[in-house]
């Protein structure tokens, strides 16, 4: 067993004792989040790895990727009770309520 440098140890002091702030540990927190997800790819998806040749390739290939596993988490969730809460009419609309103008019907309606 040895004893480092000086210099060193000094390094490690000072940094072990910025490590008890409370303002390290909640820069830290950010960053082990990120940590876990990166590991989850590196590891439960075997990331490491690409099955294609090319950057665009393999850029979608980690995009596709990246949609399952959120999909995935997305599914894990517990399904939420509540309605959502309708949006407020936009100006345009109150425009066409006060003057008793029939609304447009939105795209997302004209199938059903």
């Amino acid at each position: 067993m040895g004893f480092p440098p000086r210099e060193l140890r000094d390094l490690q002091l000072r940094v072990r004792t910025e490590q008890q702030t409370s303002e390290w540990k909640t820069r830290y927190a950010v960053r082990s989040g990120v940590e876990g997800t990166v590991n989850e790819f590196a590891h439960g998806h075997d990331m490491r790895r690409c099955r294609y040749r090319g950057q665009g390739k393999a850029h979608i290939q980690h995009v596709l990727t990246a949609i399952a596993v959120n999909i995935e988490r997305l599914s894990g969730l517990p399904p939420t009770e509540e309605t959502p809460t309708p949006r407020q009419p936009t100006a345009f609309q109150n425009y066409l309520d006060q003057r008793e103008i029939s609304r447009p019907k939105s795209w997302r309606t004209l199938g059903t």
